[in-house]
């Protein structure tokens, strides 16, 4: 996992032990909402202090440096909680002392090969429970007189939490890249440790543990899948056009009529609403991990490496073979229209989606380095199968209904909430708004997704609805 570099204290190092306290806020002392970058402290302290002039040569490189974007790929997301080094000192002394226990300080490297059979493994296995997930979530928050009738908010908001908390944790995979410290915080090589040893441990860290499969299959796979950038703009569409289910209406009862402004302010509330709480749920995973770090357990890598990696070959093969086996040859034909559909399909797809998105953001990501390209391309992809997929499934005038098209029904929902749902995310759409360093680039970069996203629905949903309209599917 490349990281975005950690932000440095305001006032320089000298302040490291003000860092870890709190200081008494006054009215006039209010930190600052928006943490500012390098070139824009240097610039703010030359107007304040009267010091005109331009910044010296090394602070103009700092700066150049500070302001690069890094190349954000699928499972390089960077952490949401920018420390000071005073601060990392701290965490890595408060480790839990399973952390601390005797173990080779490298991992043992696995082959190429062995290290691509894992990881595609954890995927296949994780994109299968975040689909699972995604689904069971959607059907608990919607019925009737739900607060909010759009189910896809819950599951975006549940997968960026652990994502945010996965992201930010350092305890999990501690021994796969060695012992922090033996020593207790108090003693003389504790206050020795510098803060650049403490900043080149913290980018170790990210390092070994982008690589480790156990959590590529974690975040990529589960977090990733439990999300659903697709389903998310479905409702941005629905909402705008007054097509979003209502719940709390009974069924074959249409939505009333209304203005063009209250369409607006719909489409406006869903953006808002999953935006907002899905960047929120990241940043407080990553204060859970902060607050449970002595309570968070140690995974030894012996036995993922020996045990679970090994195991989880054979069983993300099974789990997907067998739902392959239940789409085809259900064991309850009276029962299939009930079960099948919902869920059996959408498993069978997902697996595809998630390692397609794995995948294209490798190749893409690293082009650009403050627009993850990789990431928009799969979301666009997706975005647009999902309008595809409704429209076949709304379309009117099927005829009766017959054994071929309610499965066609079926294969339908399975591929917009396994396969778009999976290839899209949410997740790590919301870490790389919040990890890259100018915050004009994250506006970009969410403000392109959001319009090219909307504009794709609005010309292949929208064409159906505004002319035909939408007809009730024969699965629904």
């Amino acid at each position: 996992m490349a990281s975005l570099g950690e932000k440095r204290p305001l006032h320089g190092s000298s302040a490291s032990a003000e860092d870890t306290s709190d200081p008494q806020l006054t009215e006039t002392r209010a930190p600052q909402p928006v943490p500012r970058i390098a070139s824009q402290r240097s610039s703010w302290d030359a107007t304040t202090h009267g010091q005109p002039g331009r910044p010296s040569t090394t602070q103009a490189s700092r700066t150049r440096e500070e302001d690069a974007d890094p190349a954000l790929t699928e499972i390089i997301a960077p952490q949401p909680i920018s420390r000071t080094s005073s601060q990392r000192q701290q965490w890595y002394a408060g480790a839990p002392d399973s952390a601390k226990e005797s173990a080779p300080a490298p991992a043992q490297s696995l082959s190429a090969r062995a290290t691509q059979l894992y990881t595609l493994s954890y995927l296949i296995f994780f994109s299968i429970l975040g689909t699972l997930a995604r689904l069971g979530l959607q059907s608990l928050t919607v019925y009737v007189g739900a607060p909010v009738v759009t189910g896809v908010l819950w599951a975006n908001v549940t997968g960026s939490l652990i994502m945010g908390f996965l992201i930010e944790d350092k305890n999990l995979f501690q021994q796969e890249w060695g012992n922090p410290s033996s020593s207790s915080p108090s003693s003389a090589s504790h206050r020795s440790r510098t803060d650049h040893e403490a900043a080149q441990r913290a980018k170790s860290h990210k390092a070994v543990k982008k690589t480790i499969p156990l959590y590529i299959g974690l975040t990529t796979g589960f977090c990733g899948c439990c999300t659903s950038f697709s389903s998310f703009l479905r409702d941005v569409f629905l909402a705008l056009a007054n097509e979003l289910p209502d719940p709390s209406l009974p069924a074959g009862v249409g939505i009333a009529p209304r203005n063009g402004g209250y369409s607006l302010m719909a489409l406006v509330a869903v953006i808002l609403l999953t935006v907002s709480l899905s960047l929120s749920a990241l940043i407080v995973g990553a204060h859970l991990a902060v607050g449970l770090t002595r309570v968070t357990p140690t995974m030894p890598f012996t036995w993922t490496r020996r045990v679970v990696d090994r195991v989880m070959v054979p069983l993300a093969g099974g789990c997907w073979l067998g739902a392959v086996i239940l789409a085809i040859w259900p064991p309850d034909r009276q029962g299939a229209n009930t079960w099948r559909g919902q869920a059996v399909f959408a498993v069978v797809f997902a697996p595809i989606g998630c390692l397609g998105r794995f995948y294209v953001s490798q190749w893409l990501n690293g082009r650009v380095p403050w627009f993850p390209l990789g990431t928009f391309t799969v979301n666009m992809l997706g975005v647009a199968v999902e309008g595809l997929c409704y429209d076949l499934q709304h379309v009117s005038g099927l005829g009766a209904v017959v054994p071929a098209a309610m499965t066609g029904c079926q294969v339908l929902q399975g591929v917009m909430d396994g396969f778009c749902g999976s290839l899209t995310t949410v997740s790590t759409w919301v870490a790389e708004l919040n990890g890259v360093r100018r915050r004009r680039h994250a506006y970009v970069y969410g403000t392109v997704s959001v319009g090219v996203g909307l504009g794709l629905l609005v010309v292949i949903m929208g064409s159906l609805l505004w002319t035909r309209g939408f007809a009730e599917p024969i699965c629904g």
